[in-house]
């Protein structure tokens, strides 16, 4: 009987979306809450303006209702209902939520945020016996206290989503990570009862396992994970927003943070509305098919294939940069070369072949595009792109081991792309030549001691089980490594010797150093480094024939 009533709800559910799409005159109003990642902390909202997909969001929304209450001990908070706008130069991600929303609805939107740094759900946000800041009743009162003031302007209105993103600090008690998936069914319980919302529609953010937090927590931040997706699954009225993806901010010393920072809050609010708008049919497509098949009949067709972290997959690297930089051409499609990606661990895939072209999420692309350019110029071959690359990972995620954390193991998915890949092309009647494996070593194990210093056994145990999986014993390997960070006593831990050990003992393996590469912010590159990056592969490569 309980799968009956949950396949009920989803029929009545989906019913229910189809009309709330339809409805473009009542106010939709959301809540966002949690913790420091939802607060906005280490962002800056005049450092928007680099980000030119979200470029000015740091200006007032003025269809938007914000209300506000944000902090522990010192709270900032709205006086009512405002614009919505950073709060005191701080973004969250309801900004971007916002824009997405309403460019893609007609309805109008209001958010009602309360969120405070370093608290947790089994006590700070407990509904029943709260304790510390007591932010459950506190975040109560707020939201009736708004409601009731739309109802006194006589604004029609209703509860559309809340948004929730917490967790870290449950994981660090053994009460709070035992318990999580309990204490956030009651949660969600609780606020449906008490705001007499049965149906509100609960969007619960993944942590955000880019940081430091991601390496040396590792297995606390997998159990909040799994409780996450548990009470998710149980309940057709929560969907588990993947967010690991996202940026995160360079922090002093090496480089590792906590938090998302200024893009990672921008790009951590769009993939709430994306989940959003998803769940009432509304969630916009961007389908980019080949017009036609691009090679000969028969034809040999050289399969390149990137992967990698956060510069493989191009973060900061933006198609909007590309006429400055007097590269306009490489914006546009390049219809004679098949291309095929999964980007952010499988949160953008394409269903097809596409056109080679700037393809990642927010109006990003990574160095695959200079690469071919460079390539094809050098010589006559039929080339097809493969792209599998995960922003938010770690070198022990594409170990065939994996680590203590399942759920980002990529190694299996990486693996069955490539094949898939292989066989397609077969399959349209080419002889495939697999020309070599294309890796930007992690950006961020090279900041976390006990990662950097299993960096380069990993890296050769990924290049030896792939070459046994694919039956390509002589499958070639272009490794780019960025100058790795001496801060911290990190300097003691001799990576570059390491990994020199493993390129001579492999002589099928190149070892390329992109030290001087323009456009570098300590872990990422932006624009111009990202380009300069697919040249250098590019020439390498071209050497190496």
């Amino acid at each position: 009987m309980r799968w009956l009533f949950a396949f009920a709800l989803t029929l009545l559910s989906g019913a229910e979306c189809r009309l709330v799409a339809q409805d473009d005159k009542t106010l939709r109003v959301f809540v966002f809450a949690g913790q420091s990642n939802m607060v906005g902390a280490d962002s800056r909202a005049a450092d928007i303006d680099k980000f030119p997909p979200f470029a000015g969001l740091d200006r007032p929304q003025p269809k938007v209702l914000f209300s506000y209450c944000i902090g522990r001990e010192d709270k900032r908070k709205s006086d009512g209902w405002e614009e919505l706008q950073p709060i005191e130069g701080m973004v969250g991600p309801e900004l971007s939520f916002a824009r997405e929303v309403t460019a893609h609805t007609k309805a109008p939107i209001a958010i009602i945020k309360i969120a405070a740094g370093g608290t947790h759900l089994f006590g700070d946000w407990n509904p029943d016996e709260p304790t510390g800041f007591k932010l459950y009743p506190l975040a109560l009162d707020h939201v009736r206290a708004a409601l009731a003031e739309l109802d006194r302007k006589r604004i029609r209105h209703r509860l559309e989503g809340f948004v929730w993103h917490q967790g870290e600090n449950d994981m660090f008690e053994a009460k709070g990570k035992a318990n999580y998936a309990a204490n956030l069914t009651n949660f969600i319980k609780s606020w449906r009862r008490d705001l007499k919302a049965p149906e509100l529609r609960f969007f619960v953010g993944e942590l955000c396992t880019g940081t430091v937090w991601g390496m040396d927590n590792r297995a606390n931040m997998h159990a909040i994970e799994v409780a996450q997706r548990a009470v998710a699954e149980a309940d057709p009225l929560v969907d588990y927003v993947p967010t690991s993806h996202v940026g995160v901010e360079i922090g002093g010393g090496a480089g590792l943070h906590y938090h998302y920072g200024t893009l990672g809050q921008l790009e951590h609010g769009a993939s709430h509305a994306q989940a959003y708008l998803r769940s009432i049919g509304k969630e916009p497509k961007a389908s980019r098919p080949l017009a036609s098949w691009p090679y000969a009949k028969g034809k040999p067709v050289k399969l390149f294939v990137f992967a990698g972290h956060r510069n493989m997959e191009g973060e900061r690297a933006f198609v909007q940069d590309l006429a400055k930089l007097q590269r306009p051409e490489l914006r546009k499609d390049n219809a004679g070369i098949a291309f095929r990606y999964s980007l952010g661990g499988g949160y953008r895939v394409s269903d097809q072949w596409e056109p080679l072209g700037p393809a990642g999420s927010h109006d990003t692309f990574g160095p695959e595009l200079s690469f071919a350019k460079r390539v094809a110029s050098k010589q006559r071959d039929a080339l097809a792109i493969v792209k599998f690359t995960h922003a938010g990972s770690q070198i022990v995620d594409w170990t065939p081991a994996g680590s203590e954390a399942p759920t980002r193991n990529l190694y299996p998915g990486f693996l069955a792309f490539v094949r898939a890949a292989i066989q397609d092309l077969t399959e349209r009647g080419h002889a495939v030549e697999l020309a070599g494996i294309f890796y930007h070593l992690g950006e961020n194990d090279m900041c976390f001691g006990p990662y950097r210093r299993e960096a380069a056994a990993r890296l050769a145990s990924i290049i030896a089980q792939s070459r046994v999986d694919l039956q390509l014993p002589e499958l070639r390997w272009f490794v780019t490594r960025q100058r790795p960070p001496e801060d911290e006593g990190l300097g003691r831990l001799d990576v570059s010797a390491d990994l020199a050990k493993v390129a001579a003992a492999d002589p099928r393996l190149r070892m390329i150093q992109a030290f001087d590469l323009p456009g570098q912010q300590k872990l990422v590159f932006t624009t111009d480094g990202i380009l300069a990056l697919g040249e250098l592969l590019a020439d390498r490569y071209l050497d190496a024939k």
